[in-house]
């Protein structure tokens, strides 16, 4: 993706951590084939609610799903919603896969590849809610290029998200928080929902909570809950 802020950008890191175990392989060969995306040529879109074999009442976006945690917990508290998953890192796809497999997930898609072709690939409007979670801080100056939020970006959730339709930001970095309010506040699509401190201290209603977010408090660093509306 190119924007204002720079040229185009690696959003992630490694694609590789720890070694896999025998299950994570045979789920990495047998279950992610079914459930990956494949985006359609160059100019056309994809249809959101024809990608799930269940019926599908909305369909709600995670970029960089982590773990994996939040999605699959999502996914069974709704199951008429579609959730499609972004994640690059292969190790956070397998633990997704072993939530799905157990549970038997069938309203969850992968895309394992950079999110910004995803977007680019959803129609305007087709989208409820978008998350992006705990995104890489990039925390050196030198690094905040490959922040995930830009002014690029947030115009391409504006598009995707549905009048009425949510974006929902969390992390426990408050620079990071406040770079993505400022570039949200230039999105002229995007309105953030709080009214008093406790909307961006607590978490949403619907929170089932994060491993990184358990981490993350436990060391002392309060989260920022941040919810923007699309016009």
């Amino acid at each position: 993706m190119e924007n204002a802020e720079g040229a185009e950008r690696a959003f992630y890191g490694r694609r590789k951590g720890k070694r896999l175990r025998a299950g994570q392989e045979q789920r990495l060969t047998e279950l992610l084939p079914v459930l990956r995306l494949a985006l359609p040529p160059a100019g056309q879109f994809l249809d959101p609610k024809a990608l799930f074999p269940v019926p599908t009442d909305e369909v709600w976006l995670e970029i960089g799903f982590g773990g994996g945690e939040h999605l699959a917990a999502q996914a069974g508290a709704h199951p008429r919603t579609g959730i499609i998953g972004a994640e690059p890192f292969v190790n956070g796809v397998v633990k997704l896969l072993r939530a799905v497999d157990e549970a038997a997930l069938r309203n969850v898609r992968v895309w394992d590849e950079d999110a910004t072709a995803l977007l680019a690939a959803l129609p305007d409007a087709s989208l409820a809610r978008v998350y992006l979670l705990y995104p890489d801080p990039w925390p050196k100056r030198r690094q905040r290029k490959r922040r995930f939020v830009s002014d690029g970006a947030l115009a391409e959730i504006a598009r995707v998200l549905r009048p009425g339709g949510v974006f929902r930001f969390a992390s426990d970095i408050d620079d990071y928080a406040g770079w993505t309010l400022v570039r949200a506040a230039r999105c002229p699509d995007l309105t953030w929902t709080a009214t008093a401190a406790s909307d961006w201290m607590k978490p949403w209603a619907d929170w089932p909570g994060t491993r990184y977010e358990a981490k993350a408090l436990a060391a002392g660093r309060p989260p920022s809950y941040l919810e923007f509306r699309r016009a």
